[in-house]
């Protein structure tokens, strides 16, 4: 009991009142990572993988459904529960954000909340350490100190939303700048004979150097439409993963044009024309943005300077008229 009250005098005039559960939360945190990886790195149970195929071998599916349940994440499948959400609309939201992102993955998801309490739990721990570890909390009132712990917890949680927004934005705005040269070489491969299908892949091969989100895109509806899906349901889905208003326009454009029958390529041009002309007034948009951005900054960096010059000389002719009057 002595060599205990010994430790809790000691960590009280190091670390303050608080230093024995400052020092029990950081060990729990540190136990809790250290778990982590070990649970993740468990080998799978060998009755569950006995009992599974098993499963298999009764119902009889077919060996691309095995494959493609064999390819899952057995890992990630344990902490479900905690890593992704339960609420089905919330996880298609959530599914839908980080697929407009860019990210594809089946544990895209999990890996996402993941990072989320990582990072949280990181920076819950830079605060702890910054705070009464460094001996910086000396002096803070109890809000401050709050403040400095939290806040970096809040900003680690919140670090892969923001990233996942950036990546969205800056995704969105290369398959708009993509879109019309995607649509003048569809055009081109559809009038020299070849079919939708083809062309999409054609496209897709081409805009792989200069705008492989857009290329991305097309190579994940030609190998839908390969795979059997209907080609309705295929383009739609293209239309919702870009989350771009023109690509949802040409997905109508191309369903409507199936629908009555009419020519492929005749909408092509049509509507090629249509996104180059819309192009070239986005780019007119913004260059007639510039002059009222530049104004502020014109201003700040011009006027003071100027006034300076012009009102400086008088300035100090009447200080000197006045220090001569006296």
């Amino acid at each position: 009991m002595e060599f205990l009250s010994q430790i809790n005098t000691f960590l009280t005039d190091q670390l303050g009142e608080f230093g024995p559960l400052i020092v029990v939360g950081g060990l729990g945190m540190f136990m809790v990572l250290l778990t982590i990886p070990l649970m993740l790195n468990q080998p799978e149970d060998p009755l569950k993988k006995l009992k599974r195929n098993a499963q298999e071998e009764t119902l009889a599916k077919p060996k691309k459904e095995r494959l493609r349940q064999a390819g899952r994440n057995e890992q990630l499948e344990r902490f479900k529960s905690f890593l992704e959400p339960q609420d089905a609309e919330e996880l298609s939201a959530v599914q839908l954000k980080l697929r407009q992102a860019g990210y594809h993955s089946k544990d895209a998801v999990r890996f996402f909340h993941f990072a989320q309490l990582a990072l949280a739990i990181l920076g819950l721990i830079v605060g702890v350490v910054y705070v009464y570890g460094l001996g910086a909390g000396e002096g803070m009132t109890q809000q401050q100190t709050m403040m400095y712990v939290v806040g970096p917890g809040a900003a680690g949680y919140m670090l892969p939303k923001y990233w996942v927004t950036r990546r969205v934005e800056e995704r969105k705005e290369s398959i708009t700048s993509g879109f019309p040269d995607s649509l003048d070489m569809m055009l081109v491969c559809v009038e020299a004979g070849q079919s939708l299908d083809q062309a999409i892949v054609r496209v897709a091969k081409e805009l792989h150097a200069s705008f492989p989100a857009l290329a991305e895109e097309y190579e994940i509806v030609a190998y839908e439409m390969k795979a059997g899906k209907e080609k309705e349901k295929v383009l739609r889905d293209m239309g919702t993963r870009c989350g771009v208003p023109d690509v949802s326009s040409f997905v109508t454009v191309l369903i409507q044009s199936a629908a009555f029958g009419t020519s492929i390529s005749e909408a092509l041009r049509v509507y090629a024309g249509e996104m180059r002309d819309k192009r070239v007034m986005r780019a007119e948009e913004a260059a007639n943005k510039l002059p009222t951005k530049m104004t502020l900054a014109t201003m700040m960096l011009t006027v003071p300077p100027l006034l300076i010059i012009l009102v400086g000389p008088s300035a100090m002719g009447i200080a000197n008229l006045g220090n001569m009057s006296k």
